[in-house]
């Protein structure tokens, strides 16, 4: 593309589409209608049968048949646009990180927009994955009043949502190059255009989850809002797809030169730190969720685990000397507390533990760990062993020589 207006204009393009369709819909909603008027009228004014025909007639027939649709189609419509428009959208679980508990991590967000050209978002949050995406939570469900939304502007924009690995792993230069593409996706996400494309998308997703889970009286009727919903999100799904597509490519070649020496670094940083976050789940906090204890600290233990892993891959050469320069977990004010939050936020969504500590679920630290994990699996393990060996035939004397 020859720049990011260009991508901007091609994701425009397709949200014209996806709007199209969803005005496509709606006049195939409202065309019974029209000609239930069309006919009412000619009755009235006497061009289509007598004023006075009677309902046997064949315009009277007509006319009682086709309002008789009309008013169905109507209530139909009007069930598929409140559902909706009305329907939970699904969000990524996160943890939200207040300005007064980052604002260096605030400003430098703010800071990076500003360099782009962009709107800043809104908010941030932390999710316990390698990723970070833009997030939109203006639906009425998600927010503040409709009222307060209007009263500030900013809580428009979407939520910046960063993987709390990077915080920890990533120096704060590397943060900043890994986020410019994201936070650069702020300037498409404001067209109204694209923003009302994505909010019908997303109702439509919504409209249906809520389809799927409907019981009792009003089941059928969801019934027929979740077929309306798939068939107009079929529709939509090419266009979608390279909308989405065109925004990204429009935010990367926006961002293309900030910091521009350390993105591939920083690209390099995401996949030692998939590596050691797997690692780090898989070989230490999973033992301790299946005793319901869950690590309190996951995100300072990957460090220790990539700088592990750093010294052993030799693709890895040099990077440890990184770690002299400035974590990006110092942007945030209580690291410990949101490092906390995190952990238990990762426990609920890999192993389905409860939301919150308590009888049988409780934090461990990593000075604990050997006592409460370790030393207590190897004993479990030992008493299974045990059992199994007791449950076990008596072997047979040995015979006479």
């Amino acid at each position: 593309m020859a720049g990011p207006e260009t991508g901007v204009l091609a994701a425009r393009s397709r949200a014209l589409a996806v709007l199209r369709i969803r005005g496509a819909a709606l006049a195939v909603a409202l065309l019974p209608a029209a000609v239930a008027v069309v006919l009412l009228v000619g009755g009235a004014t006497g061009r289509l049968g007598a004023p006075d025909a009677a309902a046997g007639s064949g315009w009277g027939l007509a006319r009682l048949l086709v309002s008789g649709v009309a008013v169905l189609t109507l209530a139909l419509a009007a069930l598929v646009g409140a559902v909706v428009a009305g329907a939970r959208p699904a969000l990524s679980p996160s943890v939200p990180v207040p300005e007064d508990a980052a604002p260096d991590l605030y400003r430098l967000v703010r800071e990076l927009a500003d360099r782009l050209g962009v709107p800043a978002p809104s908010a941030l949050a932390l999710t316990p994955d390698c990723d970070s995406w833009l997030e939109d939570r203006t639906h009425r469900t998600h927010g503040p009043p409709r009222a307060a939304r209007r009263a500030d502007r900013r809580a428009t924009a979407p939520v910046l949502v960063i993987g709390s690995p990077f915080l920890w792993w990533m120096r704060v230069g590397e943060l900043r190059a890994l986020l410019a593409p994201v936070v650069a996706g702020t300037g498409p996400a404001a067209d109204p255009d694209i923003a009302a494309a994505r909010r019908f998308i997303r109702g439509l997703d919504a409209a249906v989850a809520v389809a799927d889970r409907a019981r009792g009286v009003w089941a059928p009727a969801l019934r027929f809002v979740g077929l309306a919903s798939r068939r107009m999100l079929h529709a939509c799904r090419d266009h979608a797809t390279l909308m989405e597509r065109a925004v990204a490519a429009a935010a990367s070649e926006r961002a293309q030169d900030v910091d521009h020496r350390l993105r591939t670094v920083a690209q390099e940083q995401v996949g030692l730190a998939y590596a050691g976050w797997d690692r780090l789940l898989t070989r230490v906090a999973l033992p301790a969720w299946r005793l319901g204890r869950w690590p309190a600290h996951l995100d300072s233990g990957v460090v220790s685990a990539l700088t592990e892993l750093s010294r052993r891959d030799r693709l890895a050469d040099g990077f440890t000397a990184r770690l002299g320069e400035r974590p990006a977990c110092d942007l945030l004010e209580e690291p410990g507390a949101i490092d906390g939050a995190a952990s238990l936020l990762a426990a609920r969504l890999f192993h389905g533990g409860p939301a919150a500590a308590g009888p049988g679920w409780s934090p461990v630290g990593w000075g604990e760990y050997p006592d409460e994990v370790v030393d207590r699996t190897w004993r479990l393990e030992a008493a299974r062993l045990h059992r199994v060996l007791d449950d076990l035939p008596a072997a047979p004397p040995p015979g006479p020589g």
